[in-house]
This record gives C-alpha cells, sequence and structure tokens, in this order.
C-alpha cells in the first residue's frame, strides 16, 4: 500500500531513542526507521514500540529488517504497529510477497548495480530504496537509475545522503524520497542536531527549486 505523502518524502533511519525520532519529525520528518538487525543503530522491539506509540499523529514508523525471516518480520510489525517495514539483505520473490500480504507498506533497498525489475524479485514492494549501502560512491554509481522512467515503483535515494549533497541529488533527480542515517550522526544511532536540521531543510528546499520534472502521479 502506498503512503499519502505531500512534497518529498523524508526519512530518518537507525533511531535509536525518543527524543531523536521526536525532533526528527518536529522538524518536518514524514518518518524515522528503526533497526531491529544486528547493526550498530540496533534497537529492541520493546524500546521501539515505546517510542512508536509517542510519536504524533502522521508520523510514519518503519521497521528495518536484514536477513530476517518473513515471520518474524511480520510479527514485530504488527505487534507494533508500524506503518512499514524496510527489507534490507537476501530475500526472494516468494519471502516478499509473503511479507507484503501481511503488512501495510513495504520498503525494499536495492544494491546499486542491481537492475531493477519490479516484475520479478522487487514485485510486492511499493518503494525501491537505492542504494543499499551508506557511502557516498555507491550513491554517485546509482544516480542515472533515478532518470529511468520506464521503473514503475517510486524510488528513495537511501545510502551516502548527507545535508551537502541531497540538494544535488533532489534538485536533479525525480526522487520520490530521501532517506538519511551515518550523514547526520556524530556516532552510529546518535543524530547531530544540527546536521539534522540542516538535511532537512535543504531537502525541503531543494524539492520546491527542483529542476526536474517529477511523475509521481504515474506512480500511483
Amino acid at each position: 500500500m502506498r503512503l499519502l505523502i505531500e512534497g518529498l518524502f523524508i526519512k530518518v533511519s537507525g533511531v535509536t531513542t525518543e527524543e531523536d525520532a521526536l525532533f526528527a519529525i518536529g522538524l518536518g520528518a514524514s518518518a524515522v526507521g528503526f533497526e531491529f538487525g544486528p547493526t550498530p543503530r540496533q534497537i529492541s522491539p520493546s524500546v521501539a514500540h515505546d517510542i512508536v506509540r509517542r510519536l504524533p499523529q502522521g508520523a510514519i514508523s518503519v521497521g528495518v529488517f536484514r536477513n530476517e525471516l518473513p515471520k518474524r518480520i511480520v510479527e514485530i510489525a504488527n505487534t507494533l504497529g508500524l506503518t512499514a517495514v524496510q527489507i534490507d539483505g537476501a530475500m526472494t520473490g516468494e519471502q516478499l510477497g509473503y511479507v507484503a500480504e501481511r503488512v501495510n507498506t513495504v520498503l525494499r533497498t536495492i544494491p546499486s548495480t542491481s537492475v531493477i525489475d519490479s516484475r520479478t524479485s522487487y514485485s510486492g514492494a511499493d518503494y525501491l530504496l537505492i542504494p543499499e549501502s551508506d557511502d557516498r560512491d555507491s550513491l554517485v554509481d546509482c544516480l542515472d537509475t533515478f532518470l529511468d522512467e520506464t521503473i514503475r515503483t517510486p524510488l528513495i535515494a537511501s545510502g551516502g545522503l548527507t545535508s551537502s549533497n541531497v540538494i544535488d541529488v533532489v534538485q536533479n533527480y525525480p526522487v520520490w524520497g530521501v532517506d538519511v542515517r551515518g550523514g547526520v550522526e556524530t556516532s552510529p544511532g546518535v543524530k547531530d542536531p544540527v546536521l539534522l536540521g540542516e538535511f532537512i531543510a535543504n531537502a525541503r528546499w531543494a524539492y520546491e527549486n527542483s529542476y526536474v520534472d517529477r511523475h509521481h502521479d504515474d506512480w500511483f
């Protein structure tokens, strides 16, 4: 199921505290992401549940899972009342379909080197995040993908974004949204208020002053 978003979708990933979650949403972020897999930003379902309960109405909560069992993804998502799930790592098309049938919205990350064919391995995903790696080189490698008008699934620019390069990406490429993680942190899982504020402000400004036509209506 697609999300009802006006303007640019902005997701802040790797959130580990209630303070960071509420601050991000208060600054204008559309969504916050919680990583349940074995990462430096890992958060327990119980802690995430307490944060989700305190988010303001309309805020989008995303559970991020890497190489997790489909049944476990569905269980956590529905127990916590998450708006969406994000699938990282290995997952077959059949497994992705299983999850998509049982949760509201599915975001799927893909490597920058992948050939996107939404009819096969990414069938069932409502959105695609590119790239999977959180580094600038991977982001540069995949920029041309955002110009491919044959892709019918909304694309979110993900890894490698910072408050500096988000302007170029949003102004020059018709992305549906942006997803930031390490680019606004002082250490894994600890958000820098200044960097976070600059990122959200720059992303919104770039969207309002875009150089490209956006074909968002074609995605629905």
